[in-house]
């Protein structure tokens, strides 16, 4: 009956909630076990105080920019569901008609949170703590809420046709852009390592273990829906992982003559960061192509934009996340079938022709350029006010004890 259906669709949202929410702490020490031991506390503190910032932000007004009653399509008013006025928490909205709307509130509250976090990698160890705390803000309300609003909450993109199932476009890619503007802005570090300097690879591994974990609340409750759409999402996504870490550990032993830890955990990140667009689009063979594209798009957009450009993305942000957006959202225009999902489209390879690829081109270019943008006048605005780039003394001796006056190993 409807009533015994909608109360198992609670427990199971809640479930995926609860997966979704272990991704920030995994963020956090994932980055915190690649960095250097000197800046570990700096990393995840940043991690974990941008999701109570970013968290209070969402609930104050986030919410309402990317959920509300649309303005030409471009952004909602800060006031219609301002501290989640008319948000009922036995009633949906129009957005998300199957589950409460304090439930959605909260479910896309964590896509609000880690999307700037993302970027802490790219940035890390030298910006300071309150350039990074004004950057989180002014970038979500700049940057996210609108691409969100555009994509997910009714607007011109979304009107158009544009597809992302669950944040190609509006998570990876424009933190990819964001990665690589806010590195280049900053510079390269002063004190790069010269050889291995990641401080803990158990701690890493235990992070993406649980990035991946949390992958499938990420993907598969964006379904909205407790059953065929949510398992086969579930499954692409693991798939696209699986194959992601596959390939990139038999590029790094190919080229490399080892098979690296490293390239594990990115070939299976960037597996699930380039399928999260199109994993509720496609079938499960397409999934798997889709991370393992993405896993060799991502393994050589390294060597291109670290060595090729000289962007000191510290830990390849824009390519583990913001390329694998990118191939992840076209391809949607390739391997999408309505038999997956009949809200989603047909892609080229499906019959569909090519109007869905040029869709998603231009919802990654638009994107991708309101990154580029608002990145750069938010970068430019924190050097002229000193919130920018830390001292030299501070970078070589460590964000940890100048900014936060601990240490995470006492040796």
């Amino acid at each position: 009956d409807p009533y015994s259906y909608f109360c198992k669709w609670i427990e199971n949202i809640s479930i995926i909630v609860s997966l979704y929410r272990r991704m920030t702490p995994g963020l956090a020490l994932f980055e915190a076990g690649l960095l250097r031991s000197k800046n570990t506390v700096s990393i995840l503190a940043q991690c974990l105080s941008g999701l109570s910032v970013l968290s209070l932000l969402w609930f104050v007004c986030g919410f309402s920019l990317c959920f509300g009653p649309t303005n030409l399509g471009i952004l909602s008013s800060p006031f219609d569901h301002i501290l989640l006025k008319g948000v009922g928490w036995s009633s949906s909205l129009a957005a998300a008609p199957t589950i409460p709307g304090v439930l959605f509130a909260s479910f896309q509250c964590m896509f609000a949170a880690i999307t700037p976090l993302l970027v802490t990698g790219a940035f890390a160890e030298r910006l300071k703590f309150k350039g990074f705390i004004t950057f989180s803000v002014l970038w979500s309300l700049l940057c996210y809420y609108p691409m969100c609003h555009a994509v997910w909450g009714g607007g011109w993109l979304a009107e158009m046709g544009v597809l992302d199932f669950a944040g190609g476009i509006v998570i990876h890619a424009i933190a990819g852009v964001a990665s690589i503007v806010s590195a280049k802005m900053l510079g390269p570090r002063k004190t790069k390592p010269d050889g291995p300097s990641e401080s803990s690879f158990p701690i890493a591994a235990a992070g993406a273990g649980l990035l991946w974990m949390g992958w499938f609340g990420f993907n598969a409750g964006s379904s909205l829906t407790a059953g065929a759409l949510a398992a086969n999402t579930l499954l692409v996504s693991h798939l696209a992982a699986a194959a992601g870490s596959l390939v990139w550990t038999v590029l790094d032993w190919t080229t490399g003559g080892k098979p690296t830890l490293l390239g594990i955990l990115n070939g299976a990140l960037s597996g699930l960061a380039g399928v999260t667009p199109a994993s509720g689009f496609v079938h499960a063979p397409s999934g798997a192509c889709i991370g393992a594209l993405c896993a060799l798009a991502s393994y050589y957009g390294v060597y291109f934009l670290k060595e090729r450009m000289g962007i000191d993305d510290a830990l390849d942000v824009s390519s583990v996340h913001g390329i694998t957006g990118i191939v992840g959202s076209l391809a949607i225009g390739l391997y999408a079938s309505t038999a997956i999902n009949p809200g989603g489209a047909n892609g080229l390879f499906f019959g569909g022709g090519v109007s869905q690829l040029i869709k998603q081109g231009i919802g990654v270019a638009v994107g991708c350029l309101w990154s580029l943008v608002t990145t750069f006048g938010i970068f430019k605005f924190l050097k002229a006010t000193g919130m920018a780039r830390i001292g030299d003394e501070v970078e070589s001796s460590g964000l940890d004890v100048a900014e936060h006056g601990e240490a995470a190993y006492q040796l």
